[in-house]
């Protein structure tokens, strides 16, 4: 059986045309690409997106779960300044001030006698009378 055409319709039409019926392919084409390009977009966002936290996860603990709030806020409130600050901090080494400052405390309490001194003499020792005897090695259980 011939197909009918319309007299006003022109005789070659384009591939992506379909009969009545048939299968679009074009459409099932182009749904896939989209949903394969959603997924690829997604993925490269959340990937961009934790950039700073990969860059702060060999830095300081501190510094490190800064940068993360500051990540997650950006993604939660669509800011973009959170995500730069984020970065910028993740880029930047912040100095160990936690360390130094340990130390002078232990320090300025061994100085004012408020700590154990670590090389203070037992007083067993000091019992027997003789200071300059707990200096010596001992030589018990030595053959």
């Amino acid at each position: 059986m011939a197909e009918l055409v319309h007299s006003t319709a022109i005789h070659h039409l384009p591939a992506f045309i379909t009969a009545p019926g048939q299968t679009d392919v074009l459409f099932n084409v182009v749904v896939a690409f989209m949903i394969l390009a959603i997924f690829a977009i997604g993925t490269f966002y959340l990937r961009l997106h934790s950039l700073p936290e990969t860059l702060a996860h060999k830095s300081h603990k501190v510094q490190y779960e800064l940068v993360a709030v500051l990540g997650l806020i950006s993604l939660l409130t669509h800011n973009n300044i959170f995500w730069i600050a984020a970065l910028i901090l993740a880029l930047i080494d912040l100095p160990d001030f936690s360390s130094p400052l340990g130390s002078i405390a232990r320090s300025l309490e061994r100085i004012a006698g408020k700590a154990e001194k670590p090389s203070a003499p037992e007083p067993e020792a000091l019992a027997s009378g003789s200071v300059a005897a707990s200096s010596q090695p001992s030589v018990e259980g030595k053959a």
